[in-house]
């Protein structure tokens, strides 16, 4: 899936993005779907810094973005042939799995669920962040709990008017739908939010097809952020 990345960002911009977000900081970065926040899925206060910043409970899990599918080997010990063939149909782009985490991920990313969410983003800023850093970087929106998800870089500044937070201004993100969660854990995998991704596209690829055309639309908004 091919996105726009409106506005360009320069090169100097992403790299400090990095720089912070490898210094436990938290930067607002755009993605195929809404805005998301990133920081170093490995640093324990990082993510508790998410948290605080959304006013979210820590009941509620975090998926990740990573840049390449050897990331994968740092967050699980599990991927089923299932999961394999999505990747390769759907990746990069708005399709979160759900794998078994290695007991290594942290249990406020898994909620105590034993499971992570991941995708690789399309769009390439979040493709820079998680290749610049090296490492998974969070994937939660960036909105305040119980508010709407952001589609611009504006809308992230009005609902975090105060907070230490950077914000990476990539121009407006397609909104919408977010990603569409599937869980690989169980089989056959399980949709648990149908997103950009259609529960037909995904039962086609797992049949032997192929993504169709028009297979990834936007829609109205649904719960869940990225």
């Amino acid at each position: 899936m091919r996105i726009n990345p409106g506005k360009t960002i320069a090169e100097a911009e992403l790299d400090k993005a990095v720089g912070l977000i490898a210094a436990g900081g938290v930067v607002a970065f755009p993605t195929e779907t809404f805005y998301g926040l990133a920081a170093d899925a490995a640093n324990e206060e990082a993510i508790a810094r998410i948290f605080s910043i959304k006013g979210r409970d820590f009941r509620h899990p975090i998926a990740l973005i990573i840049a390449d599918p050897s990331d994968l080997e740092a967050l699980t010990d599990e991927v089923s042939d299932a999961a394999r063939i999505l990747m390769a149909a759907f990746w990069p782009g708005p399709l979160t799995l759900l794998l078994r985490a290695a007991p290594r991920v942290s249990l406020h990313l898994t909620a105590g669920g034993g499971k992570i969410g991941v995708r690789i983003s399309s769009h390439p800023v979040a493709q820079a962040l998680a290749s610049g850093l090296g490492r998974p970087i969070t994937a939660t929106s960036a909105n305040l709990s119980g508010h709407p998800e952001c589609a611009t870089a504006e809308e992230v500044r009005k609902q975090f008017p105060s907070a230490s937070l950077a914000i990476l201004d990539g121009g407006p993100t397609p909104g919408g739908k977010g990603s569409t969660i599937l869980d690989t854990t169980v089989a056959p995998p399980l949709v648990l939010r149908e997103g950009m991704i259609s529960k037909a596209a995904i039962a086609d690829i797992l049949r032997g097809g192929k993504p169709a055309p028009g297979s990834r639309p936007t829609g109205p908004r649904t719960d869940g952020g990225l």
